[in-house]
């Protein structure tokens, strides 16, 4: 499930099985700290809740895909699909979100979150002066920031220990866990537990 040997039991386990009916891969990994994981949730909180949630996603989405992490890919898309889009327009996004019937600001809100996820220090004045063209406030850039900043630091976490996505995720339509690039092998290393993660 990960390159680091996790706690069998945590209270973090205890919480979070009956919600879920399994525990995730990456609260294996932060039972190693769960303060961490504490303070990870709360600041996750507060930057969704200056954002529009559809948006959330989507930025968070993209940020995923360019840091190459296939289990914030897979859990984000699966929200997406949860919530907003069906399989069709979420692969239509995927492939190429300028071409999916997305209102153009939310276009831009990708480009940019593909951009910061990237390489942070290569976003000029110019790519703010994009999204204010769309009419976004500079709080509500910030918010986009501040999202694809959070994923950074997340999906880098799992990815530096080799976190394996939970095999709930093998339940997305075929297509998605390919644009994630989800490949079976992305599920390999999982061990036994009562939800199969």
């Amino acid at each position: 499930m990960s390159y680091l040997s996790t706690p069998g039991e945590s209270a973090l386990y205890e919480a979070e099985r009956p919600v879920r009916g399994y525990v995730p891969n990456y609260l294996r990994v932060l039972a190693l700290r769960p303060e961490v994981y504490h303070a990870w949730l709360r600041l996750g909180e507060v930057v969704r809740a200056g954002m529009d949630p559809c948006r959330y996603e989507l930025v968070t989405l993209t940020a995923a895909r360019r840091l190459g992490s296939t289990y914030c890919g897979l859990a984000h898309a699966a929200a997406l699909l949860e919530r907003f889009y069906d399989d069709v327009a979420l692969r239509a996004i995927m492939a190429d979100h300028h071409d999916a019937g997305l209102a153009p600001v939310d276009v831009a809100a990708m480009d940019f979150a593909d951009r910061v996820a990237a390489d942070p220090a290569d976003v000029t004045e110019g790519d703010i002066a994009v999204l204010r063209g769309h009419g976004l406030a500079d709080a509500d850039i910030f918010q986009i920031v501040l999202a694809v900043c959070l994923r950074r630091f997340f999906s880098g976490i799992l990815s530096a220990v080799g976190a394996v996505p939970d095999s709930v995720f093998r339940e997305l339509p075929p297509g998605v866990r390919a644009a994630v690039g989800a490949t079976d092998e992305a599920f390999s290393r999982q061990r036994d537990d009562a939800g199969g993660s």
